[in-house]
């Protein structure tokens, strides 16, 4: 009786496999498969279902092993904590493995779109961008912090911060002055890298087709238009808009019992990454609405009137996330009516 399932415990560089046949009963149990031995034992297996946890290199595994046939599907690592059966004997790599492949085999689970390497790509330019915006961030906290133990209080906005800082440059003891110079440095070199990023970014989602669609959309520009592209790609994993809204994290969350719904605050689940650009998206199209009288307009307006600015702004990103869908999936075919347009 041949494998159909298999499970992987992804590492770095020891790997767990398990396999089962179609009665569950393992078929293929292998504690330490190293990296370089796993391709071959894969490829030499007939095409089965392989299920993976959503890790680091999981999307590059998946893209290997189905091109020998297979069909792979990852799961995030907190859905499949549940078909961990060691109880009280610990967790090792092996238990790992047995409990991934039980979980994919679960009609209700929910698994993880698998990225192509363009994808991944693009998202590597987003991540490295973000890690120079969170890095000037710091910085600056940093040289905020510093210059208070000094009694030099400044604005929380940046260009506050750089205005007066100038002009107590000279009030700073000691060596403090070359900290809050080099310190200034840094942020000024932080700056120019989060530029250089910004044009490629832009660069990259002018030349895409779906990309340029996308940022037809008000509040959604070519970082975030980049973004959606690289997460969602053709959207075909999720099956309508409010799937990818609940995915951003943009959907209230469901505190209901007895028969009455209570919903409260949006989840915040999933991209922290993608939600915050569509926030910031939809904060500039209210700040920029002025007297416009189109049909979205005056719903943003009269959105902010009867639920409030904040309210309005996640309205305003879900919309966006799930009009995204639509224009990803279904291309030039999506049409919004002229009223809503």
């Amino acid at each position: 009786m041949g494998i159909i399932v298999i499970g992987i415990d992804l590492a770095k560089h020891i790997f767990a496999v398990h396999g089962v046949n179609e009665n569950g009963h393992a078929e293929l149990v292998k504690t330490k498969v190293s990296r370089d031995q796993l391709l071959p034992l894969i490829a030499n297996l007939p095409p089965c279902l392989i299920g993976m946890e959503a890790c680091s290199g999981a999307h590059y595994w998946a893209r290997q092993f189905r091109q020998y046939g297979h069909t792979i599907k990852l799961m995030a690592p907190k859905f499949v904590t549940p078909y961990h059966m060691s109880g009280k004997r610990g967790k090792n790599d092996a238990q790992d493995a047995a409990a991934i492949c039980e979980a994919v085999t679960r009609p209700k689970m929910r698994f993880v779109p698998i990225k192509e390497e363009h994808q991944q790509i693009i998202l590597c330019l987003h991540r490295t961008r973000q890690g120079f915006v969170a890095e000037r961030t710091a910085t600056y906290n940093r040289l905020r912090g510093l210059i208070s133990e000094f009694g030099i209080v400044l604005p929380q906005k940046v260009t506050g911060l750089r205005q007066g800082i100038g002009k107590h440059l000279d009030e700073l003891p000691g060596y403090t002055r070359q900290c809050i110079d080099d310190l200034l440095t840094h942020a000024d070199a932080l700056d120019a890298r989060i530029t250089d990023y910004d044009k490629v970014i832009a660069q990259a989602a002018r030349e895409d087709a779906r990309s340029k669609r996308l940022m037809q959309r008000p509040g959604i520009g070519p970082i975030t238009a980049s973004a959606l592209l690289a997460s969602i790609g053709n959207g075909h994993d999720f099956k309508n808009g409010r799937q990818v809204a609940a995915w951003i994290g943009l959907t209230p969350g469901q505190h209901s019992s007895g028969g009455k719904a209570r919903l409260g605050h949006i989840t915040k689940a999933g991209d922290n990454y993608l939600r915050s650009l569509l926030v910031m998206g939809a904060r500039s199209v209210l700040n920029s609405i002025g007297d416009k009288q189109d049909y979205f307009s005056c719903w943003a307006r009269n959105l902010v009137t009867r639920r409030g600015y904040w309210r309005a702004v996640v309205a305003i990103a879900a919309k966006n996330a799930r009009v995204s869908w639509a224009v990803l999936k279904y291309g030039e075919d999506f049409r919004l009516n002229k009223s809503e347009a």
